[in-house]
């Protein structure tokens, strides 16, 4: 199996092409977030309906039109590193802020852990705090 295109694959058809039916296909049932400082959910472990959930109201309630450029990857036997370029513009409430109509712009990295080939986790790092800078909130 080459994990890489799996990645990118789902990453076109989940993330960007918002088809959270296909979930299943590349999602196992058990998904950790290892590491993503400033996520709720870091440290937790998400059903597959959770982390659909996730997506849909965590993701996509704010920023409908999130859309992610893969701009480098690195696949090893359990694990694939991207490198990225997220774009969306801000629509919906992010907390107790309304809406800005703002977009954003910026980039980061995820390492996506793999179990019985599919995706059951990833370590994150991007600056969250660029993100509320281009929204106004700081």
């Amino acid at each position: 199996m080459n994990k890489e295109s799996f990645l990118r694959e789902f990453m076109e058809e989940v993330w960007n092409e918002k088809n959270f039916d296909k979930i299943e296909k590349y999602i196992h049932n058990q998904y950790t977030i290892h590491l993503d400082p400033g996520d709720l959910w870091e440290g937790k472990t998400l059903s597959r309906l959770e982390f659909k959930n996730r997506m849909e109201l965590g993701s996509f309630g704010p920023f409908p039109d999130m859309n992610f450029e893969i701009t480098s990857a690195i696949e090893d036997e359990n694990y694939v590193a991207v490198t990225w370029i997220l774009t969306g513009t801000n629509f919906g409430k992010i907390g107790e802020h309304p809406p800005t109509k703002k977009a954003i712009n910026t980039k980061g990295i995820t390492i996506y852990h793999f179990k019985d080939n599919l995706i059951n986790g990833h370590t994150q790092i991007f600056d969250r705090k660029i993100v509320m800078k281009q929204l106004g909130f700081i």
